[in-house]
Order: C-alpha cells, then sequence, then structure tokens
C-alpha cells in the first residue's frame, strides 16, 4: 500500500507485528499520550522509563490506563535514557523514544562509544517526513536537526536515509531533489558542486534505488511551474519526493516554516543507530510524536 498521508501509516501497521517501543524518561503528558494512542491504536507495544510515581500521576490525568505499558522506575533524565538504551541492546526493544529530557542529554546516550546505539562509522542523521497542505504529497527532508554543516560523505548518507524513508511509505524509485540556492552549477558555490557530484553518482548507480537530480533551488524542485518557467527539464523537479539541505540553517528554517505557516503535520526520526531513534521537540504535538512513532515502526526491522 503507498502511504499518501501520514494518517496512513497506522493502517499499514495495523497489517504488520507489533514493534516495542521503549521510551526514555517518558515523565510527560504528550509522551504519555502519543505512546498510549500508539498502543490503542495497535502499532506498538510500549515500555516507559521514569519516574513511575510521576508517569502514574500523568497516566491518572489525563485518564490514561497505565497497566498497557511496562513502567521501568528510573527518576534521574540521564540514567533513564542509558536503562531504555540498554533494554534495546538487551533485544528488549525495536526504537528509542525520547521523552522529557534534553536533545543533547538523549543523544549523549545514543552516541556512547561504549553503551550506546552507533554502529561503527555510522552517521547519524534526523530525517523528517511532512505532510503540507500546498503541496501535491508526502515530503521526505533531511538534515533539519543534527549535522550542522554535513560534508561530502555525510550528505551521501544522509541522501540514503531519504531515499530509505521514501521507499518505506510505498515510492518506488523516490525523486530525490539536492538543494542549493541556484539550478545552475556554480563553481563558487560548494553546494551547487556537491549537488553536482551527488547527480552524477545517481546516474552511474553509486547512489542506487532513486532519481537524482541537483544543483536545484527550491522553487524549482516543489514547482512545476517555476521548473517550466525556468525551461529546466527534469524528473525530479516539480515533483520532488525527497530534499536534501547543504546546511542544518536551510533545512531547519525551511522545517520550521511548514510547520509554523503552512500547518503541516510531521513525523520525525534518527537514522543512522542500531534502531530507529524518534527525536521530538519537547514542545511538539501529540499528534506529532504519535506520527514519528509509526513512522519508526514502519521503519524497525
Amino acid at each position: 500500500m503507498a502511504i499518501q498521508k501520514l494518517d496512513d501509516l497506522f493502517e499499514v501497521l495495523r497489517s504488520k507485528p507489533r514493534k516495542r517501543l521503549v521510551a526514555a524518561y517518558a515523565n510527560d503528558a504528550h509522551t504519555i499520550e502519543a505512546v498510549a494512542a500508539a498502543v490503542q491504536a495497535g502499532i506498538v507495544e510500549a515500555t516507559l522509563v521514569g519516574d513511575r510515581d510521576t508517569i502514574l500521576k500523568v497516566c491518572q490525568e489525563q485518564k490514561v490506563d497505565a497497566s498497557q505499558f511496562e513502567i521501568v522506575q528510573e527518576s534521574v533524565d540521564t540514567k533513564a535514557v542509558a536503562a531504555a538504551i540498554s533494554l534495546i541492546n538487551e533485544g528488549r526493544g525495536d526504537i528509542l523514544m525520547k521523552g522529557l529530557v534534553t536533545t543533547d542529554r538523549y543523544m549523549r546516550g545514543i552516541l556512547n562509544k561504549e553503551k550506546g546505539l552507533l554502529p561503527p562509522k555510522a552517521v547519524l542523521s534526523h530525517v523528517t517526513v511532512l505532510q503540507i497542505p500546498t503541496y501535491h504529497k508526502l515530503l521526505v527532508v533531511g538534515d533539519v536537526a543534527i549535522i550542522p554543516a554535513p560534508d561530502f560523505n555525510q550528505k551521501m548518507a544522509i541522501t540514503n536515509y531519504l531515499i530509505t524513508i521514501a521507499k518505506t511509505l510505498g515510492i518506488e524509485t523516490p525523486k530525490v531533489a539536492l538543494l542549493a540556492a541556484t539550478e545552475q552549477v556554480s563553481t563558487g558555490m560548494p553546494a551547487c558542486v556537491e549537488a553536482a557530484v551527488l547527480s552524477k553518482m545517481g546516474d552511474r548507480g553509486q547512489i542506487q534505488g532513486a532519481l537524482l537530480e541537483g544543483p536545484l533551488a527550491l522553487d524549482v524542485a516543489v514547482n512545476a511551474e517555476a521548473a517550466k518557467i525556468k525551461k529546466l527539464t527534469s524528473q525530479v523537479a516539480g515533483d520532488a519526493d525527497c530534499l536534501l539541505f547543504p546546511n542544518i540553517e536551510s533545512g531547519n528554517v525551511f522545517f520550521k516554516t511548514c510547520t509554523k505557516f503552512a500547518k503541516a503535520e510531521l513525523g520525525a526520526m534518527v537514522m543512522g543507530a542500531k534502531v530507529p531513534c524518534i527525536l521530538t521537540s519537547r514542545g511538539d504535538s501529540v499528534k506529532s510524536k504519535m506520527y514519528s512513532i509509526a513512522l519508526a515502526a514502519n521503519a524497525a526491522r
């Protein structure tokens, strides 16, 4: 089944075996509500690691049945992250989720060389799937949250992650737009040069499973009329499934513009670790967190 909207993830997941989600320091109402909704929807089983009394109090306040969770006691946020990761490494979880803990402490646990979730030489990257009311399909984008200025090898890794997630959404041959400030190959702009090289690597099969085009400016990547006006002939232009951003500033501004001005819905997760790791803001809505759970469950092995 091709996934046209984020809600379609739930229908797909109901036909699959449930994955177990482990939430690190799940002391907040948004995390507990989102996880409870995912459990009730039949898409995951869940373990909450955090302060038991706080979790039970929040469950009572939110009218959530706490008996549907396994609860692991740990009242310190950093220790809760470590305990959650330990459960994953023991094979007692398929997905990690951030609760009421700062991103730096969450990521520090994942990156721990001895007890974390990072395979040797792996690149961690944040992948977001956006459902934008003004765009005609889901859009897979990266990186908007982890790598400030990706080098060429990191851009290769991010591109492959975008392709992987697009394929889990049922897109057989994802169209990947490699973004820069212009669609012209300007040697004075490293983003243009690297996009051109990645595009050629796609042509020659060094990056497989997708159509790569770059450099492309954002307007021609997502707007067919703009591509036509600029006389740009491309299978990707105007119909991109995926966007690779040249740096975190451009990606983060795009992401927040879509959510705050265009009312986009989203699911997001970190790729490159041993399991999908859900990284949402503590201020994200319950719906965004639930979509992120569904996205990670759909991508989990």
